[in-house]
């Protein structure tokens, strides 16, 4: 039996080993808690970071296809490796993992192998290691999620896979079928049209990236399309046929129903939260279609267990587990956290182009009842954009009109999932369009769009 830690941690993805870093920095004996081989769960592992990884070789891929030439370039005999590329993906997350593994030892922070389950609300039965008992103060879970899958459907790693599988196949498809036009279903869309799969993706709703600006989904759409990558909105899926050497899609829309055929289907419709078997209810942890209920810090309904990253509920994102996980740890060390508030917690999508956002969007926050001032700029109209051929898309602020406060915000175009972070530290700091607009951003960048943008508020854009 191992006993006596101030905190406990279920879960070493980007929540749980982050949360026990701040524990190990804050002098607290802490144990995290994990089942798989490697430590960094499943963003880290199978997730985030190789995806990024291949979209960054997607992206070499198209820049050679579609504009050397533009550059002066030429290649007489151009060719590509997907198997290379999924090695490099792979040496990636090694090196991850091991830095992760690192940051334990560094901060004194016992890692413990195996599957824990509450024995009571401060014991934790650990299977599978050479541990058999944890005992801690406080308990932090932070067990992730996995891919949801539609009722009755099994995820083989053949002809239905998840983006677990997806970022580790032997060989590209010639023809894939992806359910599901969210972040995931859309970057691995990008990689596999660029390695040469016949690609079509299906959404259930009226159309791609569901939960971003309407706007820029549109953007993104059009790019799809001239890639030839198919897209299927409000089309539902009935029914998922395997018995035949491939996949067969029976799916609706629009009043009618319509069959199509692929090598193999990725499944990527959302994702369930891991909290089964860990004993939760058995304690007292109330918990609602799975999500775990837990208040601004991450305290559950047992004072002194915390739940924190995908298992708390929407939204998904890794930073947004790290950042609880934080909060958590500096509650639990009686310290003044700031509470989190998911509206402050930027989206990204990184297929090309890149779609990141902040807080409302333009139709949420004229359905929430405020008066708002819309001001969007081109990159078209940037000279950094113009002069590295990467111009399609915009920076779009959405502001109250009576206090001018920034409601949000979304980019679609280049680099947006590095330039949202202004927009966030500028609407966590509760500045105005006009205080962006004072700012002086240095010429030629990309962040000039957000300048401009913010000029446009008050309609003073000085280069359109």
């Amino acid at each position: 039996m191992t006993d006596g830690y101030d905190l406990a941690i279920i879960g070493s993805g980007p929540g749980g080993y982050v949360a026990a870093i701040r524990a190990g920095q804050l002098g607290l004996r802490v144990a995290i808690i994990e089942r798989e081989p490697e430590l960094g769960g499943v963003c880290l592992n199978w997730g985030c970071i190789p995806s990024k990884s291949l979209l960054a070789n997607a992206e070499m891929v198209r820049f050679v296809e579609r504009k050397a030439g533009e550059f002066g370039l030429g290649f007489e005999s151009f060719s590509y490796d997907w198997q290379q590329a999924v090695k490099r993906s792979r040496r990636v997350v090694k090196r991850m993992t091991r830095g992760v593994a690192g940051l334990m030892k560094k901060n004194q922070v016992t890692v413990v192998s195996g599957e824990a389950r509450f024995v009571d609300a401060n014991t934790l039965a650990i299977e599978g290691g050479e541990v058999e008992r944890v005992e801690a103060r406080h308990v932090i879970v932070a067990t992730g999620s996995r891919a949801r899958l539609l009722p009755g459907m099994v995820a083989d790693g053949e002809k239905i896979i998840t983006s677990r599988h997806a970022v580790n196949l032997d060989q590209v498809p010639g023809r894939l079928l992806i359910m599901g036009a969210g972040a995931v279903g859309m970057e691995l869309a990008y990689v596999y049209s660029a390695y040469g799969a016949q690609v079509v993706v299906i959404e259930m709703l009226d159309r791609v990236l569901p939960l971003e600006d309407a706007e820029a989904g549109a953007v993104v759409a059009r790019h799809f399309e001239k890639l030839g990558i198919g897209l299927r909105v409000a089309t539902r899926v009935e029914e998922v046929d395997t018995s035949g050497d491939g996949v067969v899609l029976t799916v609706s829309g629009g009043g009618e129903t319509s069959t199509i055929e692929g090598d193999k289907v990725l499944v990527a419709i959302g994702r369930a939260p891991n909290t089964e078997g860990l004993g939760l209810e058995d304690i007292g942890v109330e918990s609602e279609r799975g999500f775990v209920q837990t208040d601004e810090y991450g305290r559950t309904t047992v004072e002194h267990v915390f739940a924190i990253g995908d298992i708390a509920g929407p939204p998904m994102l890794a930073h947004k587990a790290s950042h609880e996980g934080v909060v958590a740890v500096e509650t639990i060390a009686g310290r003044e956290a700031h509470p989190v508030d998911a509206t402050f917690i930027p989206s990204c999508t990184y297929c090309h182009p890149q779609v990141a956002s902040i807080g409302l969007t333009e139709e949420m926050a004229r359905e929430a009842g405020y008066e708002v001032q819309v001001s969007k700029f081109p990159f078209m109209a940037i000279g950094k954009a113009v002069a590295i051929a990467d111009y399609e898309g915009w920076v779009k602020i959405v502001s109250d009109t009576r206090y001018g406060e920034i409601l949000g915000a979304t980019i679609v175009g280049p680099d947006a999932t590095e330039l949202i972070h202004e927009l966030a530290l500028a609407r966590s700091a509760e500045l105005t369009a006009d205080e962006i607009a004072e700012m002086v951003h240095a010429h030629p960048t990309l962040s000039e769009a957000l300048h401009e943008a913010a000029l446009g508020v008050s309609g003073a854009p000085l280069h359109i």
